[in-house]
C-alpha cells in the first residue's frame, strides 16, 4: 500500500461505523462473540489522525470498504472472525509501519491498545470455539488484503 490514509478508511469503515458511538464503555454482540470496549475513545484518537493521514494519502482512487461492505453487512456468525483479522493488520502492518509526527504517536499507541484488547477478547472466544472462520469473512478478508497491498 503507497499511502496510509487507506488503512485509516479501512478502520473507520469496518470497525466504528456498525456502531453508534456513546462514551464509556459499550458491549458489542458480534454474532456468538461479545465484547466490551470503549468506542468513544477509539473514535476520539482515529478522528485526530485521520485528517493528517488522509492528506498524505496517494491512491485516493482507492476504498476498499465500498467494494466489501462492513461488519455489519457481514453474516453474524463471521464477525468475530474478520474483526480478529482486521485487528490483526492494523497491529501487524498498519500501526508498526506509520510514520508520524510525534503529538500522534500517543494517539496511534492509543488506538494499537485498544485493538490489542478486543483482539485479546476475540482469541478468548476463539480458543473456546465460540466462532470459527466461515468463507465469507475469509473471503472478504482476502479481498481487503490483496487491496491493501496495493
Amino acid at each position: 500500500m503507497k499511502g496510509s490514509g487507506l488503512a485509516f478508511d479501512l478502520l473507520f469503515a469496518v470497525f466504528l461505523t456498525p456502531w453508534t458511538p456513546s462514551t464509556g464503555l459499550k458491549t458489542l454482540h458480534l454474532g456468538s462473540c461479545v465484547i466490551t470496549t470503549n468506542l468513544q475513545a477509539i473514535q476520539n484518537g482515529f478522528s485526530e489522525i485521520r485528517d493528517s493521514v488522509q492528506a498524505k494519502d496517494e491512491n485516493i482512487d482507492i476504498r476498499i470498504l465500498r467494494q466489501t461492505g462492513s461488519l455489519y453487512d457481514t453474516k453474524p456468525s463471521d464477525r468475530c472472525c474478520l474483526l480478529r483479522h482486521l485487528l490483526r493488520l492494523y497491529l501487524d502492518r498498519v500501526f508498526k509501519n506509520y510514520q508520524t509526527m510525534d503529538h500522534h504517536i500517543l494517539r496511534i499507541s492509543s488506538l494499537a491498545n485498544s485493538f490489542l484488547t478486543i483482539k485479546k477478547d476475540l482469541w478468548v472466544f476463539h480458543t473456546h470455539m465460540a466462532y470459527h472462520c466461515g468463507e465469507e469473512a475469509m473471503e472478504k478478508y482476502s479481498w481487503i488484503l490483496s487491496h491493501f497491498k496495493e
